[in-house]
């Protein structure tokens, strides 16, 4: 488990030169207003999707494929919000990195924490069951505010980037953990402990079945969840997290734990997940990842790809 960022030298190499200038000026943007931000990211929303060709073709071909009885004009228009909540997102990150807890705080509000904290009492871990949503680094950052827990993170290739993820995200919870680190997560699971979960992206055809995620019906989806809980005697707790509406701050809502979970067949676990995700996507679908291939992974090699 990842529990401080170590910094050294060979990081302030003259390669890395550039990149700590931007962040650097990234960084000196947490002092405006949270509303200017939001302008500026939605301002380079609008020219990213002028210039992304395949990440705008990607979002589009999610779009289509999962709401193919939607009129082409309203998928128009949520493909523009969608790119422009994600420009905001960057100052999301920059907030989550380096506001005070202070600042956090005057910025969210909150709902259902308290079935974190009595799921923790009855002597259960917690699974937050979350998706990839625009926000999620405040999300976890706000979290971290009344119960900080193990984040799973993938560590990233460059040694500044992840020094600065991981500083970042230990600002308000206690350890990081690598996505393929089981024993770890199972460890903190039974501590009791509470840790970040997300089943919502495609990781590949070995440890996938492929079970339907909106109007896709072979869309590969881990099992993790039903692994996670039966060897962590964990509950799974469905999480949102979302940017208000005028840009004036943060919601977040934890739901009750969910019953029956995990049940006696991953199958059936896996295709309630989906359910769930489907319902956490559609309280606020202009700010999910919709640029990630979701569906690169088919049911088998010879199978023609969605992205074509």
């Amino acid at each position: 488990m990842v529990e401080k960022a170590q910094f050294g030298s060979h990081l302030l190499h003259p390669k890395h030169w550039p990149l700590w200038l931007g962040v650097g000026l990234m960084r000196l943007t947490q002092l405006l207003p949270l509303r200017w931000q939001m302008a500026m990211g939605k301002g380079l929303g609008r020219l990213v999707l002028k210039f992304a060709g395949s990440r705008k073709h990607t979002a589009e071909r999610n779009l289509s494929l999962c709401f193919p009885d939607m009129p082409e004009q309203e998928r128009a228009a949520l493909l523009t919000r969608n790119f422009e909540e994600t420009g905001k997102a960057l100052f999301d990150t920059i907030n989550a990195w380096w506001w005070s807890n202070d600042k956090v705080q005057r910025h969210m509000t909150m709902k259902g924490d308290q079935h974190v904290r009595d799921t923790l009492d009855n002597g259960n871990g917690v699974i937050l069951f979350a998706v990839h949503c625009l926000p999620l680094e405040m999300g976890a950052r706000m979290f971290g505010q009344f119960q900080p827990g193990i984040g799973v993170y993938r560590p990233h290739d460059n040694p500044v980037m992840e020094y600065l993820q991981v500083n970042g995200r230990l600002r308000s919870n206690k350890g990081l953990v690598p996505k393929r680190d089981l024993r770890n997560m199972v460890r903190s699971l039974r501590n009791p402990d509470v840790i970040w979960y997300t089943a919502d992206q495609d990781f590949g055809r070995s440890s996938a079945v492929f079970i339907p995620l909106y109007a896709v019906p072979d869309a590969a989806t881990i099992t993790g969840a039903t692994t996670l809980a039966k060897l962590g005697k964990a509950k799974v707790l469905p999480f949102f997290v979302e940017r208000n509406a005028d840009d004036s701050g943060y919601h977040m809502e934890i739901m009750p734990p969910l019953d029956n979970f995990p049940g006696d067949n991953e199958l059936e676990d896996a295709i309630r997940g989906n359910k769930i995700i489907e319902n956490i996507i559609d309280r606020n679908r202009c700010q999910y990842m919709w640029l990630h291939r979701r569906f690169k992974t088919r049911p088998t090699k010879e199978t023609p790809s969605l992205y074509q």
